[in-house]
């Protein structure tokens, strides 16, 4: 299989590192375009098997799947350009808020489609990697979601889902860093060191994630494991409700519908 990453960006050379890590895709049928050569030297530094260009038209000549990581408003453009062959060639997209029926307007409408949400940990196969499907068959959706579970967790949705996961996917990663930059001050300001706060810190956040995956257990029923009557962790809990922090987390993951 032969693969086509339209954008060098900071998703699509995201997408190309963890592609490389992976097992379904070699390297040296990949293919990365982008209109600067800043971003694909760093690519090619990572492993010099990874095809570059400058041209979108080069880069998806022979390739079985167009992953397209450009901006919204130039979508129509890269798509009119390249004239893909919706007979041989898949459409896999990571734009944000273009629809199916907005692609539908600009290519054959009886395309292959995916659209495609991953996050920014994609690059160290990390990443919550959304998926939606559009005339694909269920060999195809296996497909592409055995490529992107190499790079994380994905998971296939409806396409009416996608706002809201992205929300807590795509955008959640966001809060979560948040969060740690808060806590490693609270850290700095207690007297330790900032790596050391932010270290501590982010082992925590990994760890308690792992709980849940590994566990399939309830966030609820972990934070009862830790907080013992008249405890120090109850204290701090309360604050935070106090403060309004769950109503400030549903909050903020609905005003990034």
């Amino acid at each position: 299989m032969k693969i086509a990453i339209l954008g060098a960006g900071n998703m699509g050379g995201a997408i190309a590192l963890g592609l490389v890590q992976g097992t379904k895709v070699k390297a040296e049928n990949i293919t990365v375009s982008n209109p600067t050569n800043g971003k694909l030297d760093v690519l090619r530094d990572f492993n010099a098997s990874i095809h570059v260009t400058n041209s979108n038209r080069e880069a998806v000549k022979d390739a079985n799947l167009i992953i397209l990581a450009v901006k919204p408003w130039l979508v129509k453009q890269v798509l009119e350009e390249i004239q893909m062959d919706v007979k041989k060639q898949v459409l896999v997209t990571v734009v944000a808020g273009v629809s199916f029926a907005d692609y539908g307007t600009i290519i054959d409408p009886s395309a292959t489609i995916f659209r495609v949400i991953p996050n920014t940990a994609i690059s160290l196969l990390e990443s919550t990697t959304l998926i939606a499907s559009y005339n694909a068959s269920q060999e195809q959706e296996q497909l592409i979601l055995d490529i992107f579970s190499e790079m994380g967790l994905a998971m296939l949705i409806n396409e009416s889902q996608m706002s809201a996961a992205t929300s807590l996917t795509s955008c959640g990663i966001a809060y979560v860093l948040k969060y740690i930059h808060a806590a490693v001050e609270a850290g700095v300001e207690m007297g330790i060191y900032p790596k050391d706060a932010q270290r501590m810190v982010a082992q925590s956040v990994k760890g308690a994630a792992e709980l849940l995956l590994q566990n399939d257990t309830h966030p609820a029923l972990e934070i009862d494991k830790v907080t013992t009557p008249g405890g120090i962790t109850i204290k701090g809990l309360n604050e935070l409700e106090h403060a309004g922090f769950s109503s400030a987390i549903i909050r903020a993951m609905k005003a990034s519908r």
